[in-house]
């Protein structure tokens, strides 16, 4: 079958390494499924896999993707959660979680196998573009508003770096959700599409917000860190799920942190039952995630290269 995979690791050119060819298809295993792949969304994850974090050259040839909707072995349209303990079988309160291509081939391939826990129905008001979205991104995002963030109807959220998958996500699921939005991007005309999809004020990065928040949604990292820190009101929360730009920001801000006794919360992924839950908001709401473009499987490279080159808002998605 057709794949797009990791064949070796390179930390400095990740693109290197990334190969699309045949692969051979999965094999049954009990208590697992094999999925028709009919699509799948890029994450940064795949691109760290390329750099060999969370992954070592033994498990190399990998096929990539986390994400991904299809049609499983009795015709049901379906939506995978990406994420899977040691046994393969849910994730037990002792198991160590992997994501999937940590251990596991994954959905950038005409067909994925995943344990029968990890299949979710898909709802039929979306498509299978946008259902392809939700389990990696879309689903942080989520985790990270309303399980980690606390955020209530009328509370005031700031969302770093508009533009990426999560932040996207982010704006879009506070807004639905009754919040007051801010959101930051260097980019003016990411900007300008943040407000489209209902950010009520955007500013350039590092800016002066009108009014302290209540909660902070972080991706970038280090080089958005201290105005992070600095936006929340006392006894505030900040939310963190990735360091795009690097984990090691000029200052901690330990002084802030703890004279406002704010609270630094760190978020990874959903549960299966969070996902669920977004499935069923999407579903009911009308809120549908933003695709920045989609590409046939066998222009992954494209994909890759726009993902790498922060030339997207929203997410790359890849039709089989």
């Amino acid at each position: 079958m057709f794949a797009a995979y990791a064949a070796r690791i390179d930390r400095d050119q990740p693109l290197n390494g990334l190969e699309l060819g045949e692969r051979p298809e999965p094999e049954a295993r009990p208590g697992w499924t094999t999925v028709t792949v009919k699509a799948a969304s890029l994450n940064h994850h795949d691109l760290w896999s390329l750099r060999g974090v969370g992954i070592t050259e033994e498990s190399f040839p990998m096929i990539l993707g986390c994400d991904a909707a299809g049609v499983d072995e009795d015709g049901n349209e379906v939506v995978l959660h990406s994420v899977i303990g040691e046994s393969g079988h849910g994730v037990g309160p002792k198991e160590r979680p992997t994501i999937l291509t940590e251990r596991y081939q994954g959905t950038f391939a005409e067909k994925v196998t995943v344990p029968v826990w990890n299949v979710l129905p898909k709802p039929k008001e979306l498509s299978f573009e946008e259902a392809a979205c939700l389990p990696t991104a879309w689903l942080t995002a989520y985790r990270m508003l309303f399980t980690n963030g606390g955020v209530r109807p009328g509370d005031t959220v700031l969302v770093q770096g508009a533009g990426g998958g999560v932040a996207t996500a982010a704006i879009v699921l506070a807004k639905a959700a009754g919040l007051r939005v801010y959101a930051t991007s260097r980019d003016k005309a990411k900007r300008a599409r943040a407000l489209e999809l209902g950010a009520d004020e955007v500013f350039e990065s590092g800016a002066r917000l009108p009014t302290r928040v209540d909660a902070v949604m972080e991706t970038v990292g280090a080089a958005t860190w201290s105005h992070s820190v600095k936006s929340l009101r006392p006894g505030g929360t900040l939310v963190i799920s990735g360091a795009t730009s690097g984990t090691n920001p000029p200052s901690g801000e330990l002084a802030h942190i703890f004279f406002r006794q704010l609270k630094v919360v760190g978020s990874t992924m959903g549960s299966k039952d969070e996902l669920e839950d977004l499935l069923s908001f999407c579903a009911l709401t009308g809120v549908r995630p933003v695709i920045d473009s989609v590409l046939p499987l066998d222009r992954a490279r494209e994909g890759f290269e726009k993902m790498a080159g922060g030339d997207l808002f929203g997410k790359v998605v890849l039709t089989v």
